[in-house]
């Protein structure tokens, strides 16, 4: 008899286990335990045929027959995993949890309420905050976190979603509005949104009516607009001048009729859901609620009622890495810009920014859209400065070496300095702060004077916008959004915020595990180390070697310009060309004649007297309705209005 290798031994042992234990389960501790046994197994049966298996003398069996068994338990093992659908016999689980049944939502049970929410997100990673139907975008919008948000937490209940599978933003029936629309990349601290949503003010206690008829006809209640008999408690109107009466007086409520007894006894605070650690739960860690306002007039609207918006722009100084005297490109003194490179000049981009203040009308200073037909650029700008921030950021100590900076800045101090610049209107256009910011940069690097913003402003000698490029959009934020009341010429809010950790026994939503700070906490230690990281390998590097006043160059000479628009690293533009003698765009009034003939019109004027209806597709080939045949009036500003174009972004 040959004897068996040691690897044919070792699976010969594994399937005689693996036999005698073949109709026996495991339990929850990875324990082999009999099955339950059934009738015809019991007794006398089940015993013979275990000591049958236990009688099995394999070292009385030939190589072949030994072979043989090995192959028969393989294939039996193989068909048990196959029965099974797994690659592991799976251990038996058993549960006593009962099987959740989901309950069918009743919206007409739940009474609704209009509150307003400021938040604040970090735009970097979303393509803006306003989601268009049917665009698709590479990374995903702030309006549809807050959508699926909103409709996990059953805030609002639109008709056809599911709370896991909201489907397609749309805010109809919950008397939605935005304050701003960023453009993508840009953050805000201070957005504000309008939103009529669930609450928990318990229902009138009506008579029964047949659930969803109402005089015989079915009314839907799939939305959170206001019920019938519903009480709710607002604020004064921001605009009396612009507000309508009521259409019928309100139904004498008396505090006696037991009817509204429960709804009466309501504390609209207190007893109310909390909506911001509800919201902060189920959003993405960069967009959190910050604080809500319980009672917003009845009237109110996010875009409509605002009256201020303020702006940052973060920027540092220097704005990107200087080198050594020694190894500057040497410049004709036409073309070289009285400062360093790497450094701004702050005074002189202070002098250009508060050339903005006042109204102005900015067509030169943002981007003309000709589809909203804009014909009055004219915005008030109530600040405009450029102020140093805390320090905020590490500090990088080679640049304050006598190597690098120059009689302005200040040797032995630690840089970079951190700036921002403020801006407060009344409304912007399209992309209107970083166009200004971009000319600021360029007074700052001494590349044009602070009159450059004089000549930029007057549109009677300076119609056409020269082609000049827009700052970066990273560093831009929405800082705080105004709601004043009409007349108040110092623009105190007037709306009343409850912010997150306000109220009696609510800092555990701020200060506690899991709340606010620690979510923000979490992000910003996150980015600190990678910018101490990065920085200290910037002076580990910039140390090594030679000094920098030994360093030799090669050719240096005649090198492209840097210029700084903001973002991590500065664009080369050759030869500089100042912006007045740049190439010119077409006049505002131009580009919408171009654009309304495209659309079968004679000109702009033509359009707008045919009130901006589209042209319908047997009229002209190509032209197609819009929406209810006409373009949708937030989208123009036919009166010239205070309305954004877009956003400032």
């Amino acid at each position: 008899m040959v004897p068996l290798s040691p690897h044919s031994f070792k699976r010969l042992q594994f399937f005689c286990i693996f036999e005698q234990k073949a109709h026996f389960s495991m339990s929850r501790s990875r324990h082999w335990r009999r099955p339950v046994q059934t009738v015809r197994e019991t007794g006398a049966k089940q015993l013979r045929r275990l000591k049958k298996m236990e009688k099995v003398d394999y070292t009385e069996w030939s190589n072949e027959r030994l072979v043989e068994r090995i192959s028969h338990l393989e294939n039996e093992l193989k068909n048990n995993l196959v029965a099974t659908g797994s690659d592991t016999p799976a251990p038996e689980r058993k549960t006593w949890k009962k099987p959740r049944h989901e309950r069918e939502f009743d919206p007409s049970k739940y009474n609704t309420r209009l509150v307003a929410f400021k938040l604040a997100y970090l735009g970097k990673k979303y393509n803006g905050f306003e989601h268009h139907t049917g665009n698709t975008t590479p990374l995903p919008t702030i309006e549809e976190e807050l959508w699926k948000a909103f409709n996990k937490a059953r805030l609002i209940f639109p008709k056809g979603s599911h709370p896991l599978e909201p489907g397609e933003v749309n805010w109809d029936g919950c008397e939605y509005s935005k304050c701003g629309r960023t453009d993508k990349g840009v953050s805000a601290f201070g957005q504000v949104i309008g939103i009529r949503v669930r609450s928990n003010r318990p229902m009138v206690k009506r008579k029964p009516v047949i659930e969803g008829e109402i005089n015989g006809a079915t009314k839907d209640m799939h939305n959170t607009l206001a019920r019938d008999d519903g009480i709710e408690i607002g604020s004064p109107t921001l605009m009396p001048s612009r507000s309508c009466p009521p259409s019928a007086e309100p139904e004498n409520i008396s505090i006696l009729d037991p009817e509204f007894q429960e709804t009466l006894n309501f504390d609209p605070i207190a007893d109310e859901i909390p909506y911001c650690s509800l919201l902060n739960r189920l959003l993405p860690p960069d967009i959190r609620i910050l604080a809500w306002c319980p009672f917003p007039p009845p009237d109110f609207s996010a875009r409509f009622s605002c009256r201020e918006r303020q702006y940052k722009y973060f920027f540092t100084n220097p704005c990107f890495p200087p080198v050594p005297h020694n190894l500057e490109p040497q410049r004709s003194k036409k073309n070289a810009p009285h400062m360093k490179d790497g450094w701004l000049d702050i005074e002189a981009m202070k002098e250009a920014a508060k050339l903005f203040e006042g109204v102005h009308d900015f067509r030169n200073f943002c981007k003309c859209d000709p589809s909203k037909q804009i014909t009055n650029y004219e915005r008030m700008i109530y600040h405009s400065s450029i102020e140093q921030e805390a320090d905020v950021t590490a500090s990088l100590f080679h640049f304050g070496d006598d190597d690098y900076v120059t009689d302005i800045q200040k040797p032995g101090y630690t840089y970079p300095d951190t700036f921002t610049f403020n801006l407060h209107g009344s409304a912007f256009l399209w992309h209107q702060v970083r166009h200004i910011v971009a000319i600021l940069f360029l007074v700052g690097q001494g590349l044009e004077k602070p009159s450059i913003v004089t000549e930029l402003l007057n549109v009677e000698k300076n119609p056409c916008k020269p082609t000049y490029e827009m700052a970066s959009d990273t560093p831009l934020i929405l800082w705080d959004c105004i709601f004043p009341q009409e007349g108040d010429k110092s623009r105190t809010d007037a709306l009343q915020w409850l912010y997150v950790g306000d109220g009696p026994k609510n800092a555990e939503s701020k200060y506690g595990p899991g709340g606010l700070l620690d979510d923000l906490w979490k992000n910003w230690r996150e980015r600190k180390i990678d910018e101490l990281l990065a920085g200290t390998l910037i002076d580990v590097v910039t140390h090594q070697g030679v000094a920098p006043g030994d360093a030799e160059s090669g050719k240096m000479k005649n090198k492209s310009q840097k210029i700084f628009d903001g973002g991590d690293i500065p664009k080369l533009q050759g030869t500089y060309k100042s912006v007045m003698n740049k190439p010119k765009m077409e006049d505002v009034r131009s580009q919408n004649d171009r654009y309304a003939v495209r659309k079968g019109f004679e000109s702009a004027e033509h359009w707008k007297a045919q009130g901006f209806k589209r042209v319908k597709s047997t009229d002209r080939p190509g032209m197609m309705l819009g929406e209810n045949g006409v373009v949708d009036a937030e989208e123009m500003d036919v009166d010239g209005g205070d309305v954004e174009m877009r956003d400032a972004a």
